[in-house]
């Protein structure tokens, strides 16, 4: 059973804890260990960590680009494994949570020589996490330029494995430049995540939306997404114009989702969207294009850039 990580938890997981002698791990040497700045101060972590456990989609995208098979991680969005774009990859992994709850006897479980989090940990969960083993939050903002490839230098700090995942990142700048190089114009796109509630125009601050961006897109959506979310509110068919683009990048999460897609496909308002006329509807993985981040990741979405062009 999926265990939340609370402030009310705390005594109860506590107690486990001790029980499992798995308290606050010793200093590591001085002359072995790296120290990170990190959303709750300053973390030490010695040597390259053997034993990981991600809690977070760009934590897990990272270790693997960087060369580490994680022992654990989150399920992704809207299902019960982890991204479809990662799961040949690590095969076997075992799956401690999702985005919004944590199997704490799970983790323990683990004996991890580190914990990946994500930088929206909320404290009270930081602090009985870093009982199991050093947790390392990035301390990013929110939908700031940049932010996923902020995260993944700092996971590859407190891997050890600065290089190969400066070399990623470094790739995926030089494919989005030849992209952007052969665009014609400045296209408009757009990107929507549909749901069984309608349609949701996702934020041009997002992981994907930055890479559409970079890519040689003009990203729309600003005006309709409120301040500080990753989305708009869920957009009856009525108000579809306001997805419409230039290019628009659909996303489902599921089977639901899908269905959901499917059948709004079929109406009269989505046939008036200048997308479907020119036929520059690109429909895309939402695990992907809307919950993941990481150099993978990224290349991933390149992908579908690429393909989806003339």
């Amino acid at each position: 059973m999926m265990r939340l990580i609370g402030h009310d938890k705390a005594k109860s997981l506590t107690t486990l804890l001790t029980g499992l002698g798995l308290g606050l791990l010793l200093a590591a040497s001085p002359a072995l260990a790296k120290t990170l700045d990190t959303a709750y101060g300053e973390v030490s972590v010695e040597g390259q960590p053997e034993r990981v456990v991600t809690l977070y989609e760009g934590a897990l995208d990272t270790a693997v680009s960087a060369g580490v098979m994680p022992l654990a991680a989150i399920a992704t969005r809207g299902g019960d494994d982890v991204a479809r774009y990662l799961r040949d990859r690590v095969q076997g992994i075992d799956i401690v949570g999702t985005a919004r709850e944590t199997n704490i006897e799970a983790v323990v479980a683990q004996r991890p020589d580190i914990i990946l989090a994500s930088p929206r940990l909320p404290e009270a969960q930081y602090r009985l996490l870093s009982q199991i083993a050093p947790t390392l939050v990035p301390d990013v903002p929110a939908f700031s330029e940049g932010a996923w490839k902020q995260e993944a230098r700092f996971f590859a700090k407190a891997l050890g494995r600065e290089a190969p995942v400066e070399a990623a990142l470094e790739a995926v700048a030089a494919r989005a430049a030849a992209l952007r190089e052969e665009m014609e114009n400045t296209p408009t796109a757009s990107l929507a995540r549909w749901m069984p509630q309608g349609a949701l125009l996702m934020s041009p601050k997002l992981f994907s939306t930055g890479l559409l961006r970079t890519s040689g897109f003009t990203v729309q959506g600003d005006e309709n997404v409120p301040a500080g979310r990753p989305h708009s509110d869920p957009l009856s068919l009525e108000n579809l114009s306001l997805i419409d683009a230039d290019w628009l990048f659909l996303a489902t999460l599921n089977a639901e989702g899908d269905d959901a897609l499917a059948a709004a496909m079929s109406s009269p308002a989505f046939a008036r969207l200048e997308a479907v006329k020119n036929d520059h509807v690109v429909p895309v993985d939402g695990q992907l294009w809307t919950s993941a981040s990481g150099p993978l990741a990224a290349e991933a979405i390149l992908d579908d850039i690429t393909a989806a062009l003339p």
